[in-house]
């Protein structure tokens, strides 16, 4: 089958403006072979464009399909389009906020949770959100009010500046400077007198330097000395004396020893205490029963004999001796 010159063209003329239409839906963010849902809402006033952008999270999904105005409500109508792939609920709500600081307006999708999903040609709520310029323009009333403020504020701080800098008090600032003054050359008139001190003592400082250097040479011969010592050997040395001090701090803590046994054995606190009480038992009855320890005999009596409880015990053959006299004690 032949086709004909005409129907080419037309084919060719057809595919052009086909292209030529996807290209120009392209490049405006609409791809228009893919699945797209329309969505309208309507704001007080109109601020946007055709050419406005409709995004999601910073995204471009769609675009601005067509603004009309509502001569019964006063609203301005806008219908969007956006790509059928981009679900979110009905709840959401179409925001317009501004692009730049050079102003530009587009629209954006916040995302609501709700139970059911929007459809194609669902009405979703807007709102408006205030970019920078319209800030500061409704607040300029005020911001201009503050620097009013602000600009009286630095006028008398510049004021008192000038008055206190052209005061002659002693609290002002050309005092403050004279002051200051007299110090730098109280402080000049100090450097030089140190100078010439350092002149006229410059053989003796010399000296001095030179005696330091003496000083630190000795230090420093010193401490090498010092790391020469075997200090290893000392504390090799002092280690074993200590554990030499350990090891009979210990057999006298398990009683090894003379001097271990007077420390854990109790006789001998028994035996002093036995002697003790035996010494002490004794003097009292010294105290009390002298004539049974000295013993006056006048004439060679016998003195008389005691038994252990004290009793005098009787002996026929006990008879004077000489008539001297003495002192026995027994």
């Amino acid at each position: 089958m032949k086709i004909s010159r005409e129907i080419k063209t037309a084919i060719l003329v057809i595919s052009g403006v086909l292209l030529m239409i996807f290209t120009f839906n392209y490049l405006k963010g609409l791809n228009i072979l893919q699945k797209h849902n329309r969505y309208q809402t309507q704001f007080d006033y109109n601020a946007l464009s055709s050419s406005s952008l409709v995004t999601i999270k910073g995204n471009q999904i769609g675009k601005i399909d067509k603004i009309t105005y509502d001569d019964k409500t006063g609203k301005t109508i806008v219908d969007i389009i956006v790509t059928g792939d981009v679900k979110f609920s009905k709840n959401s709500k179409i925001r317009m906020y501004e692009t730049g600081l050079m102003g530009g307006n587009a629209l954006a999708i916040v995302p609501m949770p709700g139970p059911e999903l929007a459809k194609d040609g669902d009405f979703l709520e807007s709102e408006i959100e205030e970019g920078l310029i319209t800030s500061l323009t409704k607040n300029f009333s005020g911001i201009s009010g503050n620097l009013d403020v602000t600009l009286k504020t630095a006028d008398s701080l510049m004021n008192n500046f000038n008055s206190l800098i052209a005061s002659e008090d002693d609290d002002g600032l050309k005092a403050a400077i004279a002051e200051l003054n007299k110090t730098i050359v109280s402080f000049k008139a100090m450097a030089d007198a140190m100078s010439r001190l350092v002149v006229k003592n410059d053989a003796a400082l010399t000296s001095a330097i030179g005696n330091f250097d003496v000083l630190s040479s000795n230090l420093a011969q010193i401490t090498t000395d010092f790391k020469e010592v075997e200090l290893s050997e000392t504390v090799a040395k002092l280690d074993q004396t200590l554990q030499e001090v350990n090891t009979l701090m210990t057999d006298v803590k398990e009683g090894k020893g003379t001097l271990g046994k007077l420390l854990v054995d109790d006789k001998l606190y028994t035996n002093l205490e036995g002697a003790s009480l035996q010494l002490e038992q004794l003097l009292q009855d010294f105290k009390l029963n002298p004539k049974r320890y000295v013993h006056f005999s006048v004439f060679g009596k016998k003195p008389k004999q005691f038994d252990a409880e004290g009793n005098i015990i009787e002996d026929e053959k006990t008879q004077p001796q000489n008539n001297d006299i003495e002192i026995e004690i027994n």
